[in-house]
């Protein structure tokens, strides 16, 4: 799981990644930290790594049907997507839809008790 020295990373969607990127770094004090592909990019303020998802990008597909309202979700980083998987499994969480695969790497999703969506990410080795 992500350590509390790392970034604290919340994913938004977003339409068009350059001009998220765009407006983050010029009107809200954001440095741009990656942006590997015109569908991806993030940018850091702080402890907060915000992740700019374009239509292109795993973190945008579609989340499964009854995941409540929106798609934006906390994003923690995990060494072995698997291993949690089986791990959480075993506490008796319910996962909504299987992993998935992109440029960045592998991610599940699940919720808390409430319904807000939490991603689990394993980056791509």
């Amino acid at each position: 799981m992500t350590t509390p020295d790392q970034f604290a990373s919340v994913r938004y969607i977003v339409d068009d990644v350059q001009a998220a990127v765009d407006f983050y770094t010029t009107h809200l004090g954001f440095t741009l930290r990656s942006n590997p592909a015109p569908a991806f990019a993030d940018v850091v303020r702080g402890p907060l790594r915000l992740l700019l998802s374009g239509p292109a990008s795993s973190g945008a597909r579609a989340t499964p049907s009854g995941t409540g309202p929106g798609r934006n979700r906390i994003h923690l980083i995990v060494d072995d997507l698997d291993l949690e998987i089986d791990r959480l499994r075993g506490a008796g969480l319910a996962f909504h839809g299987d992993a998935v695969s992109g440029p960045g790497g592998r991610q599940i999703l699940l919720a808390d008790p409430a319904g807000n969506l939490i991603e689990l990410f394993e980056p791509a080795r």
